[in-house]
């Protein structure tokens, strides 16, 4: 039953899950209920919400004790105390039910909106991961884009990633893809792409939407992204140099 009066069985069989690491975002988590609630739910998809509360000290926790209490297709997840971006995925992640992954940021700069597109393209074997680009949409300041264009240069002579937008949270996985990303590392989240494509996965980029911030506070600027940033691409190349495949497979006799 494909429609937003489904029962609560449906909302426990979801074709996507969509994952949101929340920290101090009392302002925005009504708002992206409700913008989830018109452009998926309202549309047919059957999915389900999984917020992970990474220790907020505001109140985002009783607010979306709430809208859980509300929304049958609303899941909490909760740490009491922060333990960064790429954890709080890697739990909502690893809580997931439905065949797809998506993940968003909760500050509302993602646009829900733009997920059914996203599916689509897995549902079509098209590829295994779409990563979201909000090139074409962000009004950055030079700075800001002198940064990100450093940032880019880097990770390409670094990681061989041609991925522009990486950072973007706006991302679609099939699931059994997305619970072998190490995010149990701090940064990991930024680096998905490549490390999907190292498991062998074929990765897509799709134009995104991007939104300013209206409410509550940035989480990352100029100064806690550069040289960390570059400590992360170093250590995951190490990682890449380093990996080796699991993968085998039932062994035969050998016939003359």
């Amino acid at each position: 039953m494909n429609n937003p009066s489904a029962s609560t069985f449906s909302w426990q069989n979801p074709e996507l899950s969509v994952v949101v690491p929340a920290l101090n975002e009392q302002d925005n988590v009504q708002a992206l209920v409700a913008q989830i609630q018109h452009d998926l739910v309202a549309q047919g998809l059957v999915i389900e919400l999984i917020v992970v509360d990474d220790g907020s000290t505001d109140d985002t926790l009783p607010r979306l004790l709430q809208l859980a209490a509300q929304y049958p297709w609303v899941r909490l997840l909760h740490r009491a105390k922060p333990q960064g971006q790429s954890a709080a995925m890697h739990a909502g992640i690893a809580a997931a039910r439905g065949r797809y992954v998506a993940t968003l940021d909760a500050d509302l700069q993602n646009d829900p909106a733009d997920l059914p597109g996203m599916l689509e393209i897995l549902r079509d074997g098209q590829a295994d991961f779409v990563q979201g680009d909000r090139s074409a949409n962000r009004r950055d300041t030079l700075v800001r884009k002198v940064s990100s264009w450093v940032g880019r240069r880097t990770r390409r002579l670094i990681l061989n990633d041609p991925i522009r937008d990486t950072a973007c949270s706006a991302r679609v996985v099939r699931t059994e893809l997305a619970r072998q990303f190490p995010l149990i590392f701090k940064g990991m989240h930024r680096f998905l792409p490549v490390y999907a494509r190292l498991l062998g996965a074929k990765v897509v980029e799709r134009p995104v939407h991007h939104r300013p911030r209206t409410a509550g506070t940035a989480k990352y600027g100029i100064l806690n992204r550069g040289l960390p940033g570059l400590i992360d691409c170093l250590a995951v190349r190490w990682m890449i140099r380093r990996y080796r495949n699991p993968a085998v497979e039932p062994a035969k006799e050998k016939t003359l």
